[in-house]
């Protein structure tokens, strides 16, 4: 499998899928074709998380916190329940993410 390897045609929902599960870690790639998290609503998750934009753009809004913008080969880790949210993502290409969720 190739990260870059994208379904054509572009789809107009976020593409989640899981590469690895093993034990207490979950490797997922996640395709974002302009999506951001519904107004009002946040990720408030019981396991830590360590992301990675692969290409594109992302803000990255974490709760008491000033918006984080993600470029290509910016990574973030998120702590277990901080909340956070995405405020957009680019919609002129694919931003393609890697997410480590670690329970």
């Amino acid at each position: 499998m190739n990260l870059f390897n994208l379904p054509v045609p572009r789809k107009d929902e976020e593409l989640f899928e899981t590469l690895l599960s093993k034990d207490n870690v979950t490797i997922e790639r996640i395709v974002s074709t302009g999506q951001s998290t519904p107004d009002g609503e946040w990720y408030d998750q019981d396991w830590d998380e360590w992301v990675v934009v692969i290409q594109g753009r992302a803000g990255l809004l974490i709760e008491g916190q000033e918006e984080v913008i993600l470029e290509s080969g910016d990574h973030l880790f998120l702590p277990a329940n901080e909340k956070h949210r995405v405020e957009w993502t680019d919609q002129t290409q694919e931003t393609i993410w890697l997410a480590i969720h670690i329970r």
